[in-house]
């Protein structure tokens, strides 16, 4: 699973993802992508899950890139806890992604295997995502 070395701080507030992606919306390694069309939280399984299915698919050709890293923790009070008491401890690692974001970059393969990997790929994500190519 990813997750940072070592943060500034342990616990984060847990903020709103508003607007367009400003960075990473543009392909720089792969000839093919997988684009994020919806804001929201990418927990590290997730991402951990979904580079599993795409590399497996592939056979381990190619080369895959992973554009997102899960840097926010979560927290989390344990189950039948009273109000109060402060927040709870962190219980897992997220990513903020804004729509236009790129998820993953693949290249080394056909046009076709790389959509059918980059779907299963999306089918273990919580978001919608849209299959890009690069135009060179």
């Amino acid at each position: 699973m990813l997750q940072p070395t070592r943060t500034k701080f342990r616990k984060a507030h847990k903020g709103r993802i508003h607007g367009n992606a400003a960075r990473c919306n543009i392909m720089n390694y792969g000839s093919f992508g997988l684009k994020a069309l919806q804001p929201d939280r990418v927990i590290s399984k997730q991402i951990e899950a979904a580079r599993v299915a795409l590399t497996r698919h592939m056979k381990r050709q190619g080369r895959v890139w992973t554009r997102v890293f899960p840097n926010i923790p979560v927290s989390k009070k344990p189950t039948e806890v009273r109000m109060g008491k402060g927040k709870g401890s962190p219980e897992f690692w997220a990513c903020r992604v804004k729509p236009g974001r790129i998820l993953f970059e693949v290249d080394g393969v056909s046009e076709q295997i790389a959509k059918e990997a980059l779907y299963k790929a999306s089918a273990k994500l919580p978001i919608k995502t849209k299959f890009i190519r690069r135009f060179t």
